[in-house]
């Protein structure tokens, strides 16, 4: 049966949502074409009327994620206006944020396979930290984050390693400490500039 172009472009944005969550469980290499497109409710042969390859469909989910990640924190934001930075802090070095591997960090999750992709994944990923730092940078008094000083690229770094790091231990003190630590580090960076 003939699919409508309508019915397709729905089809393609679901394996789209589909996979940036599947792929931040179980990594780009750990889910095949079949398992995936069972997940978004489609033969595989769909696949390759909407994905040019795999590949495609890293970089397209990838950019997903981090756009998806990107609206967790504005919404963080716009909960707490008086405090966004804060705000962010509060959900992302958190013990649910940790929980969550379908929704959580694309950066978290998928970071070290990124770095082995091709140069649309990276883009992807590139795009959405680029986007990270900047709304870090506005927050903490430095309007370009790769420019003025480094303070929003410490602070990303700091709260992407603390959820990393507290999702490889079983011990939930530890990860816990892990993502307390993090948070005080955040909040006496912030602090240094005050002062």
């Amino acid at each position: 049966m003939r699919v409508s172009r309508s019915q397709a472009a729905e089809n393609r944005e679901t394996v789209i949502n589909v996979a940036s969550r599947l792929f931040r469980e179980r990594g780009f290499d750990g889910i095949g074409l079949k398992d995936l497109m069972k997940g978004a409710g489609l033969t595989q042969g769909a696949f390759y009327k909407q994905f040019a390859s795999k590949e495609d469909l890293e970089a397209q989910a990838s950019r997903r994620a981090m756009e998806s990640a990107t609206h967790r924190w504005s919404a963080a934001t716009a909960a707490k206006p008086e405090d966004p930075l804060g705000a962010v802090v509060a959900f992302y070095l958190s013990m649910d944020h940790r929980g969550e591997k379908m929704d959580g960090c694309p950066v978290v999750a998928l970071g070290s396979d990124a770095a082995r992709q091709g140069a649309d994944v990276k883009a992807s990923f590139e795009a959405g930290i680029r986007e990270y730092l900047e709304m870090l940078g506005s927050w903490v008094g430095e309007a370009d984050g790769e420019e003025a000083g480094g303070k929003p690229m410490a602070i990303l770094s700091t709260m992407v390693g603390a959820v990393l790091l507290s999702r490889v231990v079983n011990d939930a003190d530890l990860a816990q400490a892990f993502l307390d630590a993090a948070t005080d580090q955040v909040r006496e960076a912030v602090a240094t500039r005050t002062a």
